[in-house]
């Protein structure tokens, strides 16, 4: 399988220009040019920055010139330290993966299609020149099967428009189910030679988000460690059933380790031979909640396939979101999670 080079170690700066108050403030504070430094010392080659559409495109669709400077900003800053970048919608109108954020209606509205379809426009008029160290993620985490085909239809008009500034810019896609690894063969053949296929990985969710407030059906005191048996896996996934496992059948008998990523990853990696295109993993991590030790196991499993298989990938995440690198509870652990 092809192998993204200068994408194979990154981190997300999740929460500064996505899924946050977008105020001044905030957005001029949360990540610095420190922050940067301090990814590139860590052996990190590259950001992906999610950012929300009201960052930088209005309701009516008119555009927020201050709002690019802070993409404008993180780009200069990885220029300067040597670091690729990600440019990821995080939330574009009338679609978010959290429903919380009540965008409603995106994947049938030709209105919200075509607003979407010119930000992307703006994007490639704008930073389509610097394709040898960006790359566009067109849109994070679809959510409902009904809407791949709308989805890969919106993508497929949304990569012409970027392809007449940025002809030979890598452009990510996803499918749905977030971004799921087992959804890869349901996105569409790639549309041209510099399309990557995206997933993310949390699996199992049960571990990885153990105690998340945000997981409906989520006991706030639950924990798990890892590895763990099958059979008291399933035990621990019966005594909440509002958390439903959808890869039970990937778990080994003999229990949890780096031959259930194996298994979960098997269809993409076919279905990534099988058409000649590289994979990605834009998300994967573990909750601070989790026992440090079980969190090594975690990542030294998951780790061992991805670099098996040559997947590059970017960890959630470098700063809060319950997940911060830097600045969680498991950042006594950061070196060993790198390494």
């Amino acid at each position: 399988m092809k192998k993204w080079n200068g994408y194979q170690k990154g981190v997300n700066l999740g929460g500064w220009l996505s899924q946050a108050e977008l105020t001044e403030e905030h957005c001029g504070s949360f990540i610095t040019r420190g922050d940067i430094e301090d990814i590139r010392d860590m052996g990190f080659d590259h950001v992906r920055l999610p950012i929300d559409y009201d960052l930088v495109q209005n309701k009516d669709g008119s555009f927020i010139e201050e709002g690019f400077g802070y993409i404008d900003r993180c780009l200069e800053w990885c220029g300067e330290l040597g670091l690729n970048m990600i440019l990821d919608l995080h939330k574009t109108a009338g679609f978010s993966f959290d429903v919380g954020e009540a965008e409603t209606g995106f994947f049938r509205s030709e209105t919200l299609i075509s607003r979407f379809i010119e930000l992307w426009s703006r994007f490639a008029e704008r930073y389509g020149k610097f394709g040898g160290r960006l790359a566009f993620e067109l849109l994070n985490e679809v959510v409902d099967e009904a809407d791949n085909d709308p989805w890969m239809k919106i993508a497929e008009r949304t990569v012409k428009e970027i392809r007449r500034y940025a002809p030979d810019i890598k452009i990510l896609i996803g499918g749905y189910m977030n971004n799921s690894v087992t959804t890869v063969s349901r996105i569409a053949p790639p549309f041209d030679e510099n399309i990557i296929y995206n997933f993310h990985c949390y699996e199992p969710l049960l571990f990885t988000h153990q105690g998340a407030y945000w997981i409906k059906g989520m006991p706030e005191d639950f924990r798990m460690k890892y590895p763990i048996s099958k059979s008291e896996f399933m035990e621990k996934s019966d005594s909440i059933a509002a958390v439903i496992e959808k890869f039970a059948d990937k778990i080994p008998d003999g229990g949890f380790s780096a031959e259930y990523f194996e298994a979960l990853f098997a269809d993409a990696l076919k279905t990534a031979e099988e058409r000649n295109v590289m994979l990605y993993c834009g998300e994967y991590g573990v909750i601070e909640l989790a026992e440090p030790e079980s969190a090594i196991n975690w990542y030294r499993d998951i780790h061992s396939v991805l670099e098996k298989y040559g997947i590059g990938r970017a960890l959630w995440c470098y700063k809060g979101k319950d997940f911060g690198l830097s600045d969680g509870m498991l950042s006594g652990i950061k070196n060993e999670i790198i390494r």
